[in-house]
């Protein structure tokens, strides 16, 4: 990668500086106390709460018959404003299928509102710790990261790695800062293609910027003004042709689906916001070198597209932050949906390519799953990807994607249909998917 990403070096010093910090005996945490269990927790589980040195909010739920496995969650988003203790209740009905596993499950809500990784990584390890020292001594210790939860999980695992036995991703985010240079593209073409975000009458300020930081723009003042350029509010055949061509114009360029487009601009526009003010005020993100091709008049588009340089000391901080290098020193399971238009599939090749760099090429097995869904597969599929897991942990069975797909059928002889691991995938490079910079 060019210059604004390789920053990998500065990442693996500071990893080993926190490791090594990490090793100094952190102060003791409170008890969790017992709490009701939300929705969706299975029957007879037992659950605590609590608010750790730091303050983050956690949840720890305890099955009735508990397999030995403690499970800590890093949940994705990031969820912009204050945290919400009731943000672990929402993780744990949708992962409620760890504890039907019989695995305890802990999740930490997070300290920090929106893009702070290395703070959330800290808090993961801090629940864990809550667990260990209150709750029960687990035989084997696995992290799971969920969307942007991964980035959390692969920060985790470098930060603090004594104490993992395995790390599980699903739609995760895994190669780093670049995964996100396509929502500046968006917001650049958008702009270029509706002129609305901002209008020419409104104050205007750099798209790298997401929002100015007194704006007080809504989520749906940005769907209206989506709607009115683009008409995405109603269906295809009731829009203009210089809407219709616009949409168009988007999908075939910057290659999401249009039902995507609106929630990557409103991550361009909110999240892209909160970002630049964690870097300082600079933007991470540069669009100054890609050539975008796609559209009906690629010329006119490279013209007219506003662009941008990344500041370099952002994207170090930026980096610094969320970045890994693949130093994993655990196995590695990977799965992610085909048609994932929210975190795109071709991340995964560069967490292979980082792993193996770093020689942990043999400590990563990805799968890929038929399907265009982000953040829920369904109940079927995550039961052998956890076994499959702690199978390569405590027998050295290290797994396969065919394996894995046949385990899930065999563990759904009912109805293997609900099975859609696709073992033949090949994943291709992210720049095939986001142009490089």
């Amino acid at each position: 990668m060019p210059n604004t990403r390789t920053v990998l070096p500065l990442i693996a010093l500071m990893g080993a500086l926190a490791g090594g910090c990490a090793t100094v005996q952190p102060p003791p945490e409170a008890a969790p106390q017992a709490a009701a269990c939300p929705d969706g927790v299975p029957a007879g589980a037992r659950c605590l709460r609590g608010q750790d040195s730091a303050k983050a909010h956690y949840l720890i739920v305890m099955p009735a018959k508990w397999s030995g496995v403690l499970v800590v969650h890093a949940h994705g988003g990031p969820d912009l404003g204050e945290p919400r203790a009731a943000r672990a209740d929402e993780d744990i009905k949708r992962w409620a299928i760890t504890v039907q596993q019989g695995h305890a499950w802990a999740g930490s809500v997070f300290r920090q509102g929106g893009f702070a990784v290395t703070t959330a990584a800290e808090d993961s390890e801090r629940v864990r710790r809550i667990f260990v020292d209150h709750v029960a001594k687990p035989r084997r210790t696995l992290l799971h990261g969920q969307s942007w939860g991964a980035m959390v999980a692969t920060r985790t695992a470098e930060l603090f790695p004594g104490p993992w036995d395995g790390m599980l991703l699903t739609s995760g985010v895994v190669a780093g800062p670049a995964t996100y240079d396509f929502r500046l593209d968006l917001r650049a073409i958008y702009q270029y293609l509706c002129n609305n975000h901002p209008h020419p009458e409104e104050q205007q300020y750099p798209l790298w910027m997401g929002l100015p930081a007194d704006s007080k723009m809504s989520n749906a003042d940005l769907a209206a003004r989506v709607n009115d350029c683009l008409g995405l509010n109603r269906p295809a055949a009731q829009r203009t042709p210089e809407q219709a061509l616009r949409v168009r114009t988007i999908v075939d360029v910057v290659r999401i689906p249009e039902s995507a487009i609106i929630g990557h601009l409103n991550w361009g526009t909110f999240t892209l916001r909160d970002v630049v003010r964690r870097s300082g005020g600079a933007s991470p993100f540069g669009n100054d070198s890609v050539r975008y091709s796609g559209s009906g008049d690629d010329a006119a588009l490279n013209a007219g597209v506003l662009r941008y340089r990344a500041d370099p000391a952002a994207a170090a901080r930026f980096a610094a932050d969320v970045d890994h290098a693949g130093r994993f020193r655990m196995p590695v399971l990977a799965a992610h949906g085909i048609g994932d238009s929210t975190v795109f599939v071709e991340g995964g090749d560069t967490l292979r390519r980082r792993m193996e760099a770093a020689g942990n090429g043999g400590r990563l097995v990805m799968v890929f799953v038929d399907s265009d869904q982000h953040s829920y597969w369904g109940d079927a599929m995550y039961p052998p990807l956890f076994e499959a897991l702690l199978a390569w942990i405590e027998k050295g069975a290290k797994p396969s994607p065919a394996g894995i797909a046949a385990a899930c059928r065999e563990m759904r002889a009912a109805s293997p249909k609900d099975c859609r691991f696709a073992p033949d995938y090949s994943v291709k490079p992210l720049a095939t998917r986001i142009p490089p910079r």
